[in-house]
């Protein structure tokens, strides 16, 4: 098992790694729309979930993997009536390749943020 951690997403603010790799996969931990400094990226879901998108980009990069080889992806969002506007940007992002989702609407998300995603990738 192998810690991941990367300058080029924010840190884990709990105890948490941003990833953990075993077994050949990349676990990731909850992205939310915070910059690499741990700034909150406020605005809309559209501007949020491209942010958590650069954020599981640099650390599936920093694991050696990255969103095409993404198996798994579980996506938390505070309310289902913006779900076809996080589609968009989440089908710009993952393109044709199609992991296996989930989504769910949660009452509330840490620093209220309007999204959360989580992924497990292929390593290498």
């Amino acid at each position: 098992m192998k810690y991941v951690a990367t300058e080029q997403a924010p840190k884990a603010i709990g105890p948490y790694a941003q990833a953990v790799a075993v077994n050949g996969f990349i676990y990731t931990s909850g992205q939310i729309p915070l910059l690499p400094n741990g700034e909150l990226v406020e605005g809309t879901i559209v501007e949020q979930t491209d942010q958590v998108f650069a954020n599981l980009k640099a650390v599936l990069e920093e694991a050696g993997s990255s969103l095409e080889k993404v198996v798994k992806a579980t996506v938390f969002i505070k309310d289902m009536d913006e779900f076809a506007a996080l589609n968009e940007v989440y089908a710009k992002h993952f393109g044709s390749h199609t992991p296996a989702r989930s989504t769910v609407e949660v009452a509330r998300l840490p620093k209220d943020v309007k999204v959360e995603i989580e992924v497990i990738a292929v390593a290498g």
